[in-house]
């Protein structure tokens, strides 16, 4: 029955391939892949090249391609490895509550392992941990009336915003409440309010003195816009 699957599915699903006589294989898949996992752990998604996860396993860099067709291939295999489990949902809890603990689930696995968010999305999700987090999200979307296009669209946009929190955050760095707060205090010194009623009203407000948590503000806009789609659906 999975005869015919592409070796790159075959191995993020860990099917076997046909036996053949001979030696014991020196490695595998999941020790291939949990080394780049490490390297990437350690140095970040730079620091993953062949030759390094080679050396790392003690093996030339031509024989990985027995157990990796590429490098993107690879890192497709470290997506998959990397995301882990998914959180278990109950769908009685409400759809709510239920994307909220999924958006917070994922966002602390991008905070936790900064490079995953950084692999290049190559195509929809296909390995086992990232299917699972899949139907993580569409249990808690069962009873909602939503059409499936509709739930797809819904995770879509919910992982895409994590994705693009966490890469915006990296890019600000980690003293970005301090930036913030230095910008806004240069800039009240330059604004005239005469010329610029609302925007002085801006910076002269507690947003740039105490920023506030600008991803839950965003995941709550979400929410209502899902909540909105909801009710037309009902």
């Amino acid at each position: 029955m999975t005869d015919d699957l592409p070796d790159q599915l075959r191995r993020l699903w860990g099917v076997p391939a046909e036996s053949r006589l001979g030696r014991p294989a020196e490695l595998d898949v999941a020790r291939v892949v949990g080394a780049a996992v490490d390297l990437a752990d350690r140095d970040g998604l730079p620091g993953v090249t062949l030759p390094k996860v080679a050396k790392e396993l003690g093996v030339t860099p031509m024989s990985l391609y027995r157990y990796v067709g590429s490098k993107d291939e690879l890192l497709e295999l470290m997506r998959d490895f990397a995301i882990g489990p998914a959180p278990e949902l109950s769908p009685d809890a409400g759809w709510r509550e239920g994307l909220t603990l999924w958006a917070y689930a994922e966002l602390e696995v991008y905070q936790r392992r900064p490079w995953l968010p950084q692999v290049p999305i190559s195509g929809p999700p296909s390995g086992p941990n990232q299917i699972a987090w899949m139907e993580s999200a569409l249990r808690v979307l069962r009873d909602t009336g939503l059409a499936w296009p509709a739930k797809v669209g819904t995770l879509m946009l919910f992982s895409g915003y994590n994705r693009n929190h966490a890469l915006l955050f990296q890019e600000l760095g980690e003293d970005r409440l301090e930036e913030e707060q230095r910008y806004g205090m240069a800039l009240m010194k330059l604004i005239d309010p005469e010329r610029f009623p609302e925007t002085a009203k801006l910076f002269a407000s507690p947003t740039f003195q105490t920023p506030g948590d600008d991803y839950a503000f965003g995941l709550a806009r979400l929410l209502d816009g899902t909540a909105a789609a909801i009710a037309q659906a009902l």
